[in-house]
């Protein structure tokens, strides 16, 4: 194999003289650039299977997840993050969101998640 070439000194030389506190915000300003196409692509694209991980995360079962991501998606709402969804219903009705997810489970509240993500009214 091949030594690497040490160009330490020569591709540095625009930190040398930086502080500290220059270095920690370049630091961060190159962090963003690496994680700012993450971010983007994170609020546009998901999958079932991304959402029931969300849902497994708060704290339901691997059935409740399904069921209530099949249901999301039946509805055309998978973009709206599961999560969002269940957590919204909790809000509006007051209530846990585990309690709040199994109702939809149950089929009731639908007509809620309508009205918040579609928009629909009635």
């Amino acid at each position: 194999m091949k030594p690497r070439v040490d160009d330490f000194v020569e591709r540095s030389k625009h930190l040398q003289g930086m502080s500290d506190e220059e270095l920690n915000v370049y630091f961060w300003q190159l962090v963003e650039k690496v994680v700012d196409p993450l971010v983007d692509l994170a609020q546009t694209h998901t999958s079932p299977s991304i959402e029931r991980s969300v849902l497994l995360r708060m704290g339901f079962n691997s059935l409740e997840s399904k069921q209530l991501v099949d249901m999301i998606f039946e509805r055309g709402l998978l973009g709206k993050g599961a999560g969002h969804i269940v957590w919204r219903i909790a809000k509006e009705k007051g209530i846990d969101y585990m309690e709040a997810g199994r109702k939809l489970i149950e089929g009731q509240y639908w007509e809620d998640v309508d009205r918040i993500f579609k928009g629909v009214s009635k």
